[in-house]
């Protein structure tokens, strides 16, 4: 269980932060600006869950709850020597997400074109929140680049982001209100 007694340390006044294994980290590196980008996700989810309810919040809460396993994940860089220990997101994490997703989704009409985000308040927190999952996901990719990064912590991110979009369709009466894309709707020339 983790124990914090104090809340500033004043470690990271240089610019500098520690990873899990203790190692120092300039605090805009790819690795840092990505678990910082999952700890965002997760605060917008908590947004969300002002407007959720039942198996919805439920869902989010587990949620959450994961991205803090995948913030773990991310700030343990692989084969240290502490990888014994390491808290590594699992395939049952993702395999849950996708069961949940296929159990939304077949009440949920075919799409006829693209969502815009919005129509419930619900629905407009989980677009943002879906948003920021990507932007999560492109750190994570672009750090892989350069160093070991956990497959299956990425493929989680991408998988929550579909998540997401499928929850936020829910959240607008099964899709029936959701806000769609008109491709071209606003180049009528104006009359003057």
């Amino acid at each position: 269980m983790v124990k914090l007694d104090k809340i500033y340390t004043r470690g990271g006044d240089s610019g500098e932060t520690s990873l899990t294994d203790g190692a120092r980290a300039k605090k805009n590196i790819p690795r840092i600006e990505a678990y910082g980008t999952i700890d965002e996700s997760n605060a917008t989810i908590g947004l969300a869950r002002l407007f959720s309810e039942g198996e919805d919040d439920e869902m989010l809460a587990r949620i959450q709850n994961d991205l803090f396993d995948l913030g773990a994940d991310v700030s343990m860089p692989m084969g240290s020597k502490y990888e014994g220990s390491a808290l590594r997101i699992v395939q049952d994490q993702i395999d849950r997400l996708e069961v949940e997703i296929d159990q939304m989704n077949e009440y949920i009409d075919p799409l006829t074109s693209f969502v815009l985000p919005g129509g419930s308040r619900l629905s407009a927190h989980l677009h943002l929140a879906r948003t920021t999952i990507r932007r999560a996901e492109r750190l994570l990719v672009a750090t892989a680049e350069n160093e070991d990064i956990s497959p299956l912590a990425i493929k989680y991110l991408n998988r929550l982001s579909d998540h997401l979009f499928v929850l936020s369709r829910k959240a607008n009466n099964n899709g029936k209100d959701d806000v769609l894309w008109v491709p071209g709707q606003n180049r009528k020339k104006v009359k003057k």
